[in-house]
């Protein structure tokens, strides 16, 4: 079996590869292992690499040797092939998916990744050929969540103090937007402050909107926050960001679907593990069972 790492040097506040190349030759050349190291030069290049080693059918595990944005470009080049399984290297400013674990930092001990477990973990599709393994998000904290990675690389700007500038900047932006939701059939329409679409639990650098959420239970869980005022907005995300929705149940709808379709009557945000898209429509389902993922033996999810 071969093991592919695939590095993208433009992932988190500094350029890993250098060490990152360093830790792989020691702990590969030391256990005699077929391996590869590449290193993507553009947005997509990830994904192109992934797929290229996936579709010769060979057996091969792919490491993420980035963020969370490296790791949904290598999810959507190797969904599709059961001869391939993902996981991810951490080197980002979140590395959120890998929290859903027992023990997230164990995916820097590339011994135990090496020896990994694999599970088969479901996907959301957004549209036709687009990919996200953690969640989607429209509105207000699309805008926040996507954000916050560019205030991140601001000299002295903790993870907490990004949210923070990313949550002053887009307030002034505008709270609330009009939206129809289709949760499997049923239409939902109103003005909405965000719409959350979660396959894992981890995202933006702490949000956590839903801790029960199952990356392998074949639904989506979804959150419709209704339109707040900006005088409430902070204490409603912040009961979101904790995963305390059923506190706010006026205000915040939890719901367990298998598709989920929104429309706007303008172009809005939409967060895809990390990535900005902008929509007017876009329809969400899960894909149960779509990618193997594999994580440092012993852990739980």
């Amino acid at each position: 079996m071969k093991h592919l790492f695939i590095i993208n040097p433009a992932a988190g506040k500094y350029d890993h590869t250098g060490e990152f190349t360093q830790k792989i030759r020691e702990t590969c050349d030391r256990r005699c292992l077929a391996y590869e190291i590449l290193v993507s030069r553009c947005a997509g290049d990830c994904t192109r690499i992934a797929q290229a080693a996936a579709a010769t059918g060979d057996p091969v595990r792919i490491y993420a040797c980035g963020g969370d944005g490296t790791l949904n470009e290598v999810v959507n080049g190797a969904v599709g092939y059961r001869n391939a399984a993902v996981t991810h290297f951490p080197g980002g400013s979140g590395n959120d998916f890998i929290r859903i674990f027992s023990d997230p930092t164990a995916f820097r001990d590339l011994n135990r990744l090496l020896d990994g477990d694999v599970a088969s973990f479901d996907l959301i599709r957004c549209g036709h050929d687009q990919y996200a393994l953690n969640i989607c998000s429209i509105g207000l904290d699309a805008r926040i969540g996507t954000s916050i990675g560019k205030y991140k690389r601001l000299p002295l700007v903790s993870g907490s103090g990004a949210y923070i500038l990313s949550t002053g900047v887009n307030l002034i932006k505008g709270v609330h937007r009009n939206y129809s939701v289709e949760i499997d059939g049923e239409l939902y329409d109103g003005r909405r402050t965000l719409i959350c679409i979660a396959n894992g639990r981890w995202y933006g650098g702490g949000f956590n909107p839903v801790p029960e959420a199952q990356p392998d239970d074949g639904l989506l869980d979804v959150l419709l926050v209704k339109d707040v005022s900006r005088a409430t907005v902070a204490n409603v995300i912040g009961k979101y960001k904790k995963g305390l929705y059923a506190e706010l149940p006026d205000l915040i709808r939890h719901f367990r679907c298998k598709r989920i379709v929104v429309r706007c009557d303008e172009k809005s945000e939409i967060n895809l593990d990390g990535e900005l898209l902008l929509r007017k429509e876009a329809a969400f389902e899960v894909v149960p069972n779509a990618i193997r993922f594999f994580y440092p033996k012993g852990l739980t999810y």
